[in-house]
């Protein structure tokens, strides 16, 4: 069949073929901007294709979490609660508070926000150079359990006064939604969002290819000097969190400690998971998935990954000859780039 186009149509047809050309070449032309700071405790690194760079605005983003979530900050909202001020929270704490009790109940209580007095009478490198007794871990475990907790109309009740609250397995995951949606606010299309190895993707890098993120090979390297990588994972367009004990960790005794605490038992997880690293569509998700199956063990975090088709794990394990296996998500095949 013979198609002609009429007069009044060329224009039209022109005006679509210049528009599509000048938005590829602005496109190749935009140059990316890197930024980089300190927050929460830890370095954060943000990559992003603009027009302008956008370093005042990630900074007041990042300023307002602070405000919401950080137990550094006295005057952040999570202080005051954990303070006992009866409070009304803000919206970020209570988007982060809903989002730790639904992992919690779906990893039966493996993730759990009240595990703060534990971890802190744990410390790392046993600062007093004395273990725990099994009194004193009795006695926090009490205060310890998010069935103790819950946020009323915007108000946080707790069943002790002295139970504490620490989102700090969730926050920096949620800190690289939060700058993720000011981005796609702003209209940014291509970005790289990282906050203490939580990480955010859109689009495509600075050389015009999909986001490839490492994954850190376990090793004994508590001064964090090796960077050799076990695989490297496409992530584009999804967010990525790790939690890995072989960074973290203290002797005592001839034996090693884990830093991630069992919000159950009350003594540090002895489970054969070196690193648990997730992928979801949200970062405080993942971030949140990926310390719970830490403290579940790999069988248990299976099931849950059964139940849970729309996250995908990638686990670095202990083997029974000394040595370091593999298991990942089938799903998850696709995205292995070596």
């Amino acid at each position: 069949m013979n198609y002609k186009l009429k007069k009044w149509q060329l224009p039209f047809l022109a005006f679509l073929i210049i528009g599509t050309i000048l938005i590829i070449r602005q496109q190749n032309t935009m140059p990316y901007h890197h930024n980089s700071g300190f927050v929460f405790g830890t370095v954060y690194n943000i990559t992003y294709q603009n027009a302008t760079d956008l370093n005042d605005s990630i900074k007041a983003e990042l300023a307002r979490i602070d405000n919401s979530l950080s137990p550094f900050n006295e005057h952040s909202v999570i202080s005051a609660v954990n303070r006992g001020e009866d409070i009304t929270v803000d919206a970020m704490f209570a988007e982060v508070f809903n989002k730790a009790a639904e992992v919690s109940r779906e990893t039966d209580g493996a993730f759990d926000i009240t595990v703060a007095p534990l971890v802190n009478l744990w410390g790392f490198g046993f600062k007093s150079g004395v273990q725990p007794t099994a009194h004193a871990i009795d006695s926090l475990r009490r205060l310890t359990g998010f069935s103790k907790v819950s946020l009323d109309n915007g108000h946080v009740k707790k069943a002790d006064g002295r139970i504490m609250l620490d989102c700090g397995a969730i926050a920096k995951g949620y800190g690289s939604d939060v700058v993720a949606r000011m981005m796609r606010r702003m209209g940014v299309k291509n970005f790289m969002i990282e906050i203490g190895g939580e990480i955010v993707t859109s689009g495509v890098s600075e050389k015009r290819v999909p986001w490839r993120i490492g994954v850190t090979k376990p090793t004994d390297d508590s001064l964090s000097t090796s960077n050799e990588l076990q695989t490297v994972l496409n992530v584009t367009d999804k967010a990525m969190a790790t939690s890995g004990n072989y960074r973290n960790f203290y002797y005592k005794d001839g034996k090693k400690y884990a830093h991630t605490i069992d919000p159950k038992t009350g003594f540090p997880v002895q489970h054969n998971i070196l690193s648990s690293t997730v992928l979801a569509d949200d970062c405080a998700t993942a971030d949140a998935y990926a310390t719970a199956f830490m403290v579940m063990g790999l069988e248990k975090a299976k099931k849950v990954l059964e139940r849970h088709p729309e996250l995908m794990a990638y686990f670095i394990c202990d083997d029974e000859h000394g040595g370091n296996s593999v298991w990942f998500s089938p799903t998850l095949r696709d995205k292995i780039q070596k």
